[in-house]
């Protein structure tokens, strides 16, 4: 006899009702483009966080991160379905539930978000947060060495939930036989018909990847605004304090 576990907004299946799933749209493309965008925003600002050449570039991708993170929260009160941040507001029982059935191997099936990963999605926007609202003070030379320690605390703390994270997605997509990388890239996942969105939001999608395609062209034009850093990779013996490698000795 199977048993059933829902949350609210999602559907939530035991391995025994997985006959009867099929592939069903799931996640709207702007979801996809905010995950991925997202993460290479975060990637790149860590790699260039210690380089006082790339202080330009590591600027820039912090103002499109902290965009970003602006923009998944009014998608996460107005985007389809399984994006709104009330189909995975998961109790602490629910997350507990769903590790336990990770350990014995028989994972509950979530069609959006699982329990697990919706704890990291909501740990990931708040420190995201953080960082951003401690380094565009530092950028524009405010606040302090607290604040610097802050920014670089929060930025540490995260790369170990995003290192959790992407564990618990490689451990989940090989107990459910399902390549949940992939789906946020395709947008479909196994589920029952009545489990999936209607459509992906195309347009939405395809505004919201011209809005940071346009931002950065417009930055290394040299048409962004005064207030963004300038464009391009910080000479080295610019005035972030360059090295003199390249120069003659006296």
């Amino acid at each position: 006899m199977s048993h059933a576990h829902t949350a609210p907004g999602l559907g939530a299946h035991d391995a025994a009702d997985s006959t009867d799933m099929k592939p069903v749209r799931v996640w709207d493309l702007p979801t996809r483009i905010f995950h991925w965008s997202f993460a290479l925003s975060f990637a790149g600002a860590w790699l260039t966080a210690e380089s006082e050449r790339w202080i330009n570039v590591h600027m820039m991708l912090g103002y499109t991160f902290a965009a970003l993170i602006a923009f998944r929260l009014v998608w996460g009160v107005v985007g389809s379905r399984h994006a709104r941040f009330a189909s995975f507001l998961f109790s602490p029982a629910a997350v507990v539930r769903y590790l336990k059935s990770l350990l014995t191997l028989r994972p509950e099936h979530h069609v959006g978000h699982n329990p697990a990963g919706a704890l990291a999605i909501f740990l990931l926007l708040g420190l995201g947060a953080v960082i951003a609202l401690t380094g565009i003070p530092m950028g524009q030379e405010m606040g302090g060495e607290w604040l610097e320690e802050l920014h670089e605390g929060a930025a540490s703390v995260m790369l170990a939930v995003v290192a959790v994270h992407v564990a618990g997605v490689i451990v989940s997509s090989v107990l459910h036989r399902e390549n949940l990388a992939r789906a946020m890239v395709t947008g479909w996942k196994r589920g029952h018909a009545d489990e999936g969105i209607r459509g992906f939001r195309s347009i939405a999608g395809v505004l919201l990847l011209v809005a940071i395609v346009g931002a950065w062209g417009a930055w290394q034009a040299g048409l962004a605004p005064d207030w963004l850093p300038g464009a391009g990779v910080q000479a080295m013996d610019g005035q972030f304090g360059g090295h003199d490698e390249d120069r003659d000795d006296d």
